[in-house]
């Protein structure tokens, strides 16, 4: 059964056709680890893991590479600015090390969480130094880069074309565009390869240009094109990425080799709360372990990720998780139902759901129209083990675990903890007055405590949305 992917490289829906017959090479844009990863970004790497569990589905074996940016992303996500990590390192008053190790273990504690496969190779930018500056050595080599006092640059001009992905119009763009904060760049739109550090930095290397380090987008090209190639089948991000990131990705590449890196070009799109854009400064940035906290399975932000086509918006309520907490339990009732159940179902119609699931998944991971299916057999009068068996197979594509009984474990943070030692040293002291002080003060930090026999139980309240 053929496989449709929208490809943002030629805005068509596409018969999808790998390089090899037998193996997808995938390279995926990683988190930036300077600070933890959104349920946002968690979205995209739902998408990003039904597609690996779609092309296994489909026979194909897997080879798939993410990177981790522990250097070189600029806080405007351009080439203006520090370096987010060495920010966060002085906010939080540890090395930019301590930071990205720390931010990467939370990354894939979240993936693990929402049963995310790790990709088969995971490539930190900061292990990957000498690929990047002989990637960069080349394109100056070939005349496509250039040096001022503060950096290298890549010279647009000497592309057939530029912007590919996001199709702008560059000369409309400039009419409104700012003032150049490098006016040696040759173009506005020209971008930094290698960025000339100064004498205080942080994280920088030894290069041709002096003490140095690298530019964001460059560590993608230089590591997809070590581990998977000149070209290489699927890439893959969030629509955030589309006109800087990925755009500079294929023209250092058609720079480096005269090839677009991927032959497929996949984006997910933005997760809205309450219908609007998620902030700080609005107060509505959550984490996968405020989803826990507040008593939710973080299968239920799995499963209510499959309300909406990942080319589409989707809108995060608590409302809705609360629905999706509950249609995840009742997959798993109806799958015990039909693994115990005694009726017998015709193979004929076991063949029909299978192949619209299968027909649906390969329509471009169409999720909301597989789980159509999905619940069309759990709905089945006749509970049967043949069904239990395919809802099984239709769960390797699902990532839900149905078949397990999950305990779902608040997290409490310590602040919360120690609070309630203060508490319970207080009540030991009858000093009510403090213990009351202390139980208002723990509830408007978002929770509320219980006094039982067998100890004080603790419940997550939320803070208001």
């Amino acid at each position: 059964m053929d496989i449709f992917f929208t490809n943002t490289l030629t805005r068509k829906k596409e018969v999808f056709k790998p390089i090899d017959e037998k193996e997808v090479r995938i390279y995926s844009c990683g988190p930036t680890v300077y600070k933890d990863a959104t349920i946002g970004n968690m979205r995209t790497s739902i998408f990003q893991d039904v597609l690996r569990r779609v092309l296994r589905y489909n026979g194909y074996k897997i080879k798939h590479v993410m990177n981790i940016t522990d250097v070189g992303h600029l806080v405007s996500d351009g080439d203006e600015g520090e370096d987010k990590m060495i920010k966060s390192a002085r906010e939080e008053h540890k090395s930019p090390a301590e930071i990205a190790d720390y931010y990467t273990k939370l990354f894939f504690e979240d993936l693990k969480n929402l049963n995310i496969e790790t990709p088969e190779i995971v490539c930190k930018a900061t292990d990957h130094i000498p690929d990047m500056l002989k990637y960069v050595e080349t394109l100056m080599e070939k005349g496509y880069a250039y040096e001022t006092s503060t950096a290298i640059y890549f010279d647009i001009s000497k592309l057939d074309k530029y912007p590919v992905l996001s199709n702008l119009n560059l000369e409309e763009q400039k009419a409104g565009a700012r003032v150049e904060v490098d006016p040696e760049k040759k173009s506005p739109y020209d971008f930094a390869l290698w960025i000339k550090a100064p004498e205080n930095h942080l994280m920088k290397w030894d290069s041709p240009w002096g003490p140095s380090y690298p530019g964001w987008h460059i560590e993608c090209s230089a590591m997809g094109q070590k581990y998977l190639g000149e070209q290489f089948d699927i890439h893959t991000g969030g629509i955030d990425l589309i006109p800087t990131h990925h755009e500079n990705e294929i023209a250092q590449s058609k720079g480096y080799c005269g090839k677009v890196p991927a032959r497929y070009w996949l984006h997910g799109e933005y997760l809205l709360i309450n219908g609007g854009k998620m902030s700080k400064s609005l107060g509505n940035v959550y984490l996968l372990r405020d989803i826990i906290n507040r008593g939710y399975s973080p299968l239920a932000y799995r499963l209510f990720s499959y309300s909406s086509h990942y080319r589409n918006k989707l809108n995060f309520t608590w409302e809705g998780i609360e629905a999706s907490q509950k249609s995840l339990e009742r997959l798993k009732q109806g799958y015990q139902a039909h693994l115990n159940g005694k009726d017998e179902v015709e193979d004929e119609k076991v063949n029909e759901y299978e192949e619209r699931f299968h027909k649906a998944i390969n329509d471009d991971l169409n999720m909301p129209l597989a789980m159509g299916v999905v619940w069309e057999v759990i709905r089945n009068d006749k509970k049967s083990p043949k069904l239990a068996k395919l809802l099984l197979k239709f769960d390797s594509v699902l990532g839900l675990k149905i078949d397990e009984k999950e305990e779902i474990k608040q997290e409490i943070p310590k602040e919360i903890l120690e609070l309630i030692e203060e508490r319970k040293k207080a009540r030991e002291d009858k000093n009510w007055e403090e213990s009351d002080r202390i139980r208002d003060l723990i509830k408007e930090k978002g929770y509320e405590i219980k006094d039982t026999k067998e100890g004080t139980e603790v419940r997550f309240l939320g803070t208001e949305d």
